[in-house]
């Protein structure tokens, strides 16, 4: 079992940085692909980004790219997403994700357990 706990959301105007964490529990953490995806109101959940087990492979969404890093810290079971250039259109709630495979994957149905999530706004 795996429990995730994303935090570092905020209010943050347009050009502005946030950095996400996601801590998680369980021992099998560190053999988990991760990922971040986010939802606005009235809109479907989007994959954002995905870093596979060992950390050296990472994917993102066309909107994101450039702009956001995901990265892990397998000592802290901890993953993160560095957020810049931030504009209003990010606006979501974003979620933290695992999956049982070990390589990144883009498809929700691939992830295994989910964060709370965690509120982003962006002011323009």
């Amino acid at each position: 079992q795996v429990q995730l706990v994303e935090s570092g959301g905020g209010l943050v105007q347009a050009g502005g940085s946030l950095r996400l964490s996601c801590a998680a529990s369980g021992r099998t953490f560190n053999t988990y692909a991760m990922g971040w995806f986010r939802q606005a109101p009235g809109k479907e959940r989007e994959f954002v980004a995905t870093i596979n087990w060992s950390g050296d492979n990472t994917y993102y969404a066309d909107s994101v790219k450039g702009r956001f890093t995901i990265s892990r810290d397998r000592a802290k079971n901890t993953v993160y997403l560095q957020m810049n250039s931030l504009k209003p259109e990010d606006t979501a709630v974003y979620y933290c994700a695992a999956s049982r495979t070990s390589y990144g994957t883009i498809d929700g149905h691939n992830y295994n357990y989910w964060g709370q999530g965690t509120q982003v706004t962006v002011s323009s």
